[in-house]
């Protein structure tokens, strides 16, 4: 799936790949989301939009176990996976027909008991763990399962993933559609994944958060055949009416029905746990900067305040404090955080997919959180189109 000149130079997924699969129960759209730790905002994106994640971990000797060395790259894409809202985790342990593997059960457990420890660790119960051996490169246990690995009884990827339940959303909701990319093509298009409530063609929406209007003339879904709605969960591109400057929306931006637009706001309260911070930046303290990762959007932002940490101290105890100063890494916290400018967010409890996020500093994930209150920015058209912003 890598694809442009880039990736084929570097040997390595760059952008987020996309590709469309069809079995007899499941209509699939795969992202092939980076690996490369440079690549990692790229990988948020595609982790956003995704209902289910397949861990891709090398069975091949040193390749494993570099992915879980401290800062290797493995450990971060699992704890992101669980901060942008994938309940349910595949983990393909691939390789398996490397000669330094040669199919062996033991290697197999091996590496089983070592990420089935850490994910538990991230928050996933046993439950929620799916493991298999695979070749990607044979085909063994994708579609069908493999005779080189009796000692497995599961089914095989395919069937794995066709069992697997979506996670509920409502097509009654207010319409979320963050915005991931757009193009010009007789008009404005726009792609991005119905998060919540259905979008039809003619739906009147705006461009938050702007409050921009405009018009849904036409609906593709993920097999580019259009369709006169879509429902949350489908990732889609539409086709705007009554504009003609793409400058006017963006990645990070959210269609929204008119009567319901999505909330826009610089501060926001949220419960943020702590993972490890960088080693020459141990202290997370009013005005620690970061980068917020949060459904389409990548922003800048500061830590205006801790209201409450929860730390453990050295006889495994938590600790709760009231407006400390500081905390360190492996702690968790109420929090206020400031933002560079008005963004699109929702409370966790009104909308998971647009409440959740990450912090980043220097290509690190330092941080994962969910929204629980926000101070609005009020936002109004002005003649040209654009917003400005009026504090409240």
């Amino acid at each position: 799936m890598d694809i442009n000149d880039d990736e084929k130079a570097k040997g390595k997924t760059v952008e987020v790949g996309r590709a469309n699969l069809q079995t007899e129960n499941m209509r699939y759209t795969i992202f092939d989301a980076p690996g490369h730790k440079n690549y990692v905002p790229n990988m948020i994106m595609g982790a956003a939009m995704s209902d289910f994640a397949a861990l891709v971990i090398s069975a091949r000797k040193g390749e494993y176990e570099a992915g879980f060395e401290r800062d290797g790259q493995t450990r971060e894409h699992a704890q992101l996976a669980k901060s942008l809202g994938v309940q349910k985790l595949v983990v393909v342990i691939n390789k398996m027909d490397d000669p330094s593997v040669a199919w062996k059960e033991e290697r197999y457990n091996e590496i089983k008991s070592g990420v089935e420890d850490f994910l538990n660790g991230c928050g996933y119960e046993p439950e929620d763990l799916i493991f298999i051996p695979i070749s990607g490169l044979a085909g063994d246990n994708l579609s069908k399962p493999s005779d080189r690995s009796p000692w497995y009884n599961g089914p095989p990827l395919l069937e794995i993933l066709d069992t697997m339940e979506l996670p509920p959303r409502n097509p009654d909701a207010p319409i979320r559609i963050p915005v991931l990319d757009t193009m010009k093509d007789r008009g404005v298009v726009a792609f991005g994944r119905v998060e919540s409530g259905t979008v039809k063609m003619g739906s009147k929406i705006s461009i938050t958060p702007s409050l921009y209007p405009c018009q849904i003339l036409n609906i593709w879904n993920c097999k580019e055949e259009m369709v006169k709605y879509a429902t949350p969960g489908e990732n889609i591109k539409v086709r705007l009416g009554g504009i003609d400057d793409d400058d006017l929306i963006q990645k990070g931006n959210v269609l929204c029905a008119r009567e319901d637009p999505m909330p826009v706001s610089e501060l926001f309260i949220c419960e943020l746990t702590i993972l490890e911070l960088l080693d020459h930046k141990p202290i997370f303290s009013q005005g620690y900067k970061s980068v917020l990762h949060i459904h389409t959007v990548q922003e800048e932002c500061e830590l205006k305040e801790i209201d409450k940490s929860w730390e453990t101290n050295d006889k495994g105890e938590t600790v709760e404090k009231l407006r400390p100063k500081f905390t360190q890494s492996n702690s968790k916290v109420l929090a206020k955080i400031i933002v560079n400018k008005p963004i699109c967010i929702e409370k966790h409890e009104v909308n998971v997919q647009m409440g959740r996020f990450t912090l980043r500093d220097e290509g690190k994930t330092i941080a994962i959180g969910k929204i629980i209150k926000y101070k609005p920015a009020k936002m109004v058209i002005s003649g040209d189109g654009l917003s400005e912003e009026q504090r409240i």
